[in-house]
């Protein structure tokens, strides 16, 4: 696990230098509607190359807002990327990651959390890696649009402790945490009927 806390130190330093993702709403993955005094939300982000998006088939079934993943859709939670938007609750991103490195810990007491950097210039993102027991790690990025959003929003990702592909996974993971957008949601005007 070594390597990859060298791998995150590294890709911290780099991530400032290769973010560039075009700045167009095109590339909205998913969106929900107003929740009280949340108003309704977007979460754009350029798709790594060869990964797939999905906010509406195999995301709703997991019970979550969009995946991100590559080849077919196996249902396992390996190597696929996870996007969670809630209403906020907490007062601080701090106090999110707080919260989720208790519940984490009670589950796994054995595990280890490295904080990782993120530079997401559009929002503050504060970053972690869980090095579970059970052989698989988890890095969550937890992002704050701010308080007018009335949302926070988390990307994660699981995969198997020294599994080949970690550094590629990892680039690609670290590239959607920082290139992630929020917008206001607005829908597209009804078809008029003929």
């Amino acid at each position: 696990m070594r390597s990859m806390q060298r791998c995150l130190l590294v890709l911290a330093l780099l991530v400032p230098f290769a973010a560039g993702a075009a700045q167009t709403n095109d590339d909205v993955l998913a969106h929900g509607m107003r929740d009280g005094r949340a108003p309704a939300w977007a979460i754009a982000v350029p798709s790594p190359a060869g990964w797939t998006r999905d906010c509406c088939m195999y995301a709703k079934a997991i019970g979550v807002d969009a995946v991100l993943y590559q080849g077919e859709w196996t249902g396992k939670p390996e190597r696929v990327m996870v996007l969670n938007v809630w209403p906020r609750k907490l007062a601080t991103l701090a106090d999110e990651l707080a919260a989720d490195r208790k519940q984490y810990l009670q589950r796994d007491e054995a595990g280890k959390v490295t904080a990782i950097r993120i530079h997401n210039p559009h929002m503050p993102c504060r970053g972690v890696v869980y090095e579970g027991s059970d052989r698989i790690d988890d890095a969550v990025v937890f992002c704050d649009p701010g308080a007018a959003s009335g949302i926070r929003l988390s990307w994660s990702m699981s995969f198997a402790d020294g599994d080949a592909t970690q550094r590629a996974l990892l680039d690609a993971f670290m590239q959607v945490a920082t290139d992630a957008r929020y917008l206001r949601y607005v829908a597209p005007p009804a078809a008029k009927k003929p």
